[in-house]
């Protein structure tokens, strides 16, 4: 129980209605022991020869009376204990979703998205059974298994003695079981969530699959894993099959006893025959809690494995978080600063960016350029805080990044990464992300300047139009112009484009850039791109070699100097009027076709 110590303030919160369950509870064990009195003083008067049929109705409205209590409190204990156990199951699953968004974006990239779907589901499911059904077995275990045994012990000591003899073998048997359930019931979830994750990777790769004709590979590969699940989920049931029987096994023993033993007494009147009809049925009663205890072990022990499991992910700390020396900030104004900027992965590995100086005024756009791996992309995502750079490096308004609100510098940051991310809602709505009370006008306005409105509205909901898991239904380029209007709606004083614009053609990278320009006066802003456009209209390109500013200046000025810079772009020079070309050529075939 306790690994369930981290619910300790769910069932503070919720006290009164466990109190009243409980209580209700309670109630009903104990009006279920009456029902057996009432039958002995039936069976005693019909013995005697006394019975008459007022008395024999009297005895029939007594139980009905019993029997009315009995369901009337058993609705009670049911709707106030289950009724909590999903209200915690609620809480439980809003702290894991709550707690994930802390947590950096290092900790997804080491984490399986299957194994984090079998903790929002499998697991709290299992918690939920253990807080609901299972703490009911355990507390009816106990108060009507120590009840019945009072009243059987008030009929006849010594026969209850008798009759409770295999208990401590149950107890024993029970101790040993659960550790095993415990042990096995984790290894079944960790092959709960390979199998998830599985499923999740072939659904979202199924177009890739089928591109390559792999559909029976991947076939066999999820056989493989349904059928491991399959073996850990009969390594659970052979234990759990055993349990269940030995607790019946135990129950007709004690069984067997009083009626022996019972019996004999009977014969030679130490006990009349009502009480040994009564206190078989109380015997009886008894087996239900041996029986009881069964299921409570059973479902506690697979809901303490996957609270185990919950607790691991709630250890986990961010490593990005806002300290105690935050200053109350409400917007940065632009001014970015690295000062002895050198940046390592977390693995200690070789420094991915080398001793950066660097310095970009408020309303200063600058064009970062490089080759595959220079450190752009991880130039930006120090810039937005995505990755956490060294202290006393980076600066914004001349104000130590740590200092600064997380919420406040990301709301200031407009970030478009190289990989788009689009919710399967509408085109609306991921437009709107990020500014929730964005109005009509304001999000049509951010569409035209990332030129894609036009082809919003071309589509038959237009702005409604639902775009299907990760945008989906959209082209790369698309996906890139939306994600593009969604940094544009947030207005932030400091843009970041991360090659964001890879993916369109080079007409509409011209019109982008040009409708940006407008947007940009006054705010700080970085591009990375390949494209020569933005080249040309830049101010002030940095240009990165293995994690180093290794030139900066204007293009003019680089490209006089024949360098690095000259070569990427003579070289991109050269790809994007071949691209012409050949797209000029595949015109002119579509047109002599057409004719």
């Amino acid at each position: 129980m306790g690994s369930f110590k981290i619910l300790k303030n769910d069932f503070i919160e919720n006290r009164w209605r466990i109190l009243v369950g409980l209580i209700a509870l309670l109630i009903v064990d104990v009006l279920q022991l009456f029902i057996p009195r009432v039958i002995k003083y039936v069976i005693d008067d019909l013995t005697l020869g006394i019975a008459s049929p007022s008395r024999l109705l009297l005895y029939g409205l007594e139980v009905l009376l019993l029997a009315l209590g009995i369901g009337g409190f058993r609705y009670i204990w049911r709707y106030f204990l289950l009724g909590t156990s999903r209200r915690i199951e609620k809480a439980l699953r809003d702290r894991l979703f709550t707690h994930l968004q802390t947590l950096s974006s290092s900790y997804f990239s080491n984490t399986k998205v299957g194994d984090l779907m079998a903790h929002a589901t499998n697991d709290i499911e299992a918690v939920r059974m253990a807080l609901s059904l299972g703490i009911v077995f355990l507390v009816d275990t106990v108060i009507l298994g120590v009840l019945t045994i009072f009243f059987m012990i008030y009929i006849h000591p010594k026969l209850t003695l008798f009759a409770i003899l295999p208990m401590p073998l149950i107890t024993l048997i029970t101790l040993l079981f659960s550790r095993t359930i415990h042990h096995r019931f984790e290894i079944l979830q960790k092959a709960f969530a390979s199998l998830t994750e599985r499923v999740r990777e072939a659904i979202s790769g199924i177009r890739v699959i089928k591109a390559y004709v792999l559909e029976e590979r991947e076939r066999k590969k999820l056989s493989y894993l349904s059928r491991d699940y399959i073996q850990k989920n009969l390594n659970v049931t052979r234990v759990w099959g055993m349990f269940f029987p030995i607790i019946i096994l135990f129950s007709n023993l004690s069984m067997a006893i009083v009626l022996y033993l019972g019996g004999k007494l009977t014969i030679f009147q130490s006990i009349s025959t009502g009480d040994f009809v009564a206190f078989m049925s109380y015997l009886g009663l008894l087996a239900w809690p041996m029986m009881a205890l069964g299921w409570a072990i059973n479902v506690i022990q697979r809901g303490s494995a996957s609270m185990d499991r919950l607790s691991q992910i709630f250890a986990e700390t961010p490593e990005i978080f806002d300290s105690l020396k935050t200053l109350p900030l409400s917007m940065l104004k632009g001014k970015i600063e690295m000062r002895d900027l050198t940046f390592s992965p977390g693995n200690g590995g070789n420094p991915l960016l080398r001793d950066i100086h660097l310095t970009v005024e408020k309303g200063e756009g600058i064009v970062i350029v490089g080759r595959t791996g220079s450190g752009k992309t991880i130039f930006c995502n120090l810039v937005a805080r995505v990755l956490e750079p060294p202290q006393g490096c980076l600066f914004f308004d001349d104000i130590e990044v740590h200092e600064i609100p997380l919420e406040v510098l990301r709301r200031s940051v407009g970030y478009v990464p190289q990989e788009i991310f689009l919710f399967s809602d509408t085109i609306r709505a991921n437009i709107a992300f990020g500014k929730l009370d964005a109005t009509d006008k304001e999000i049509i306005e951010a569409a035209h300047l990332a030129q894609i409105y036009d082809e919003i509205m071309a589509f038959p909901e237009g702005m409604n139009t639902i775009i299907g898991e990760k945008g989906i239904t959209l082209s790369g380029g698309q996906r890139q112009r939306i994600a593009i209007a969604r940094a544009i709606l947030m207005n932030p004083p400091i843009f970041i484009l991360d090659d964001a614009l890879s993916s369109v053609d080079i007409q509409t990278e011209e019109k982008i850039l040009g409708g940006l320009e407008k947007f940009l006066q006054g705010k700080t802003s970085i591009l990375i791109t390949h494209r020569i456009a933005p080249l040309r209209r830049a101010y002030r390109i940095i240009v990165l070699e293995d994690g180093r500013v290794a030139e900066k200046g204007n293009h003019d000025t680089l490209l006089s100097k024949g360098g690095i810079y000259a070569d990427l772009y003579w070289q991109k020079k050269l790809e994007e009027e071949l691209e012409k070309e050949n797209n000029s050529s595949e015109f002119e075939v579509r047109r002599v076709e057409d004719e």
